[in-house]
């Protein structure tokens, strides 16, 4: 059976994939707004792993309106959150399991139990989130054992997350995104794995 699993290239979606691999056949999936973004550190990550990637557009105009929401709540909460459901509604609607790299102490993104029941009630898939129940400080210890991985911040690290794609539009409306977003937000990618080992 194949699973769908939202993938950015860091090491949270990649870890996830790895686990999900084990019982299901595995196609990644990078979400981006603009339909000429080329991603290839996040096809080399893919590569990496060894599973398929697509590549995927959100619906024309979503980028400008999640960049008004930012300015107008004046945090980016709610629009990444908005973001990621219509991530996994879109995966949903074409995969009948559904899955990505959300941890235990993440907030944002992160879908409530309602959004998850509304969504697999509506489609028939099931969401499966196999780091819900891992702390970041253990999906740090067993990245750390099996992946080889680059960190920086947003902009820098050139994975699939949506934030770099929602500042520049959010500079195009003439405001400033720094004010807007957490000063340090770390972004990670993967670039290796390491070589299997049996140490517990």
């Amino acid at each position: 059976m194949k699973a769908g699993v939202l993938y950015s290239g860091g090491k949270d979606s990649s870890l996830a994939a790895i686990m999900l691999g084990t019982y299901y056949e595995v196609e990644l999936n990078t979400f981006v707004f603009d339909p000429a973004r080329l991603i290839p550190t996040i096809e080399l990550a893919a590569q990496v792993l060894g599973f398929p990637l697509r590549k995927r557009v959100f619906p024309e105009g979503m980028a400008e309106e999640m960049a008004d929401m930012v300015i107008s709540c004046r945090y980016p909460n709610d629009a990444i959150n908005r973001i990621h459901k219509t991530a996994i509604e879109t995966l949903a609607g074409e995969y009948e399991v559904v899955g990505d790299g959300t941890r235990f102490d993440d907030r944002v993104p992160m879908l409530s139990r309602a959004e998850v029941q509304s969504i697999c009630g509506r489609s028939g898939s099931t969401y499966v989130r196999p780091l819900l129940g891992y702390m970041r400080s253990e999906v740090d210890r067993l990245v750390d054992r099996f992946l080889l991985v680059e960190y920086g911040e947003t902009g820098v690290i050139q994975n699939g997350d949506y934030e770099s794609e929602i500042r520049a539009a959010i500079r195009t409306r003439g405001a400033d995104p720094t004010s807007l977003f957490p000063s340090h937000h770390e972004q990670s990618l993967v670039v290796g794995r390491k070589e299997a080992t049996t140490t517990r």
